[in-house]
């Protein structure tokens, strides 16, 4: 059983089993904020797929202010946990103590992300930020390269915001989109963890059955390029 399947299958249980709805939100809200703080922590707990559970899970409820409860709470820990964990990094560049973490970015960032990462900070600042969230295994090298760029925890901040903004209605509509299609919350769990699958699997899969680009057509490309004149 998969990390993913397991934390999905514990907020599915939270969220679904306690009897009455105010008693399921006393316990799924904590429930949530927590384990997002501690997937942005800790970058290997499947935080997208737990938020688009709790918003299948929420598509069922009968109060409308469910799903805005889940946005504001999934949004909110997203924000707090990258936050912690650019200011661990910041310790790490400064403090023995703070170094592991800084060690543990490094280790889950590769060398050519990093690289690019760096290029597109300095080309667009923290608008590259905004999109660190949205790109499967985009945010530790882009917090990685802020944290090496020296950047500020304001106006990392700043950058951080609209994003896990961004990102949290992103995975709420995968949920929605899920909970939608069957009249069993379980049913829209399972879906939804399908699709938040499908969407982080999809780009690095098309990545890896890509194929290179050959010497040959690199040479034309420049070729072209350079005959182009008009």
């Amino acid at each position: 059983m998969t990390p993913t399947t397991t934390l999905a299958d514990g907020l599915h249980q939270v969220l679904t089993h306690a009897p009455p709805e105010s008693t399921q939100q006393a316990v799924g809200y904590p429930s949530l904020f927590l384990l997002v703080v501690l997937g942005s922590l800790v970058p290997v707990v499947p935080t997208g797929a737990v938020v688009s559970s709790a918003a299948a899970v929420a598509f069922h409820h009968s109060s409308p202010l469910t799903l805005l409860f889940v946005f504001v709470v999934a949004s909110g820990a997203a924000f707090l946990g990258d936050l912690g964990l650019y200011w661990l990094g910041r310790r790490g560049l400064t403090s023995r103590n703070g170094s592991r973490w800084l060690a543990r970015l490094r280790d889950r960032a590769a060398p050519e992300r990093l690289a690019h990462s760096q290029r597109q900070l300095r080309e667009h600042g923290v608008l590259v930020l905004v999109l660190s969230r949205l790109v499967p295994a985009g945010r530790i090298p882009v917090m990685l390269a802020c944290l090496l760029a020296a950047m500020p925890p304001r106006r990392f901040a700043r950058g951080d915001l609209p994003a896990c903004l961004a990102w949290a209605a992103t995975y709420q509509l995968i949920g929605l989109l899920g909970g939608s299609l069957f009249r069993e919350p379980w049913q829209g769990v399972a879906a939804a963890i399908g699709l938040t699958v499908l969407f982080t699997a999809a780009p690095a899969a098309w990545r890896r059955l890509r194929p290179a680009p050959t010497d040959d057509a690199e040479s034309a490309g420049r070729a072209s390029g350079g005959d182009g004149r008009g």
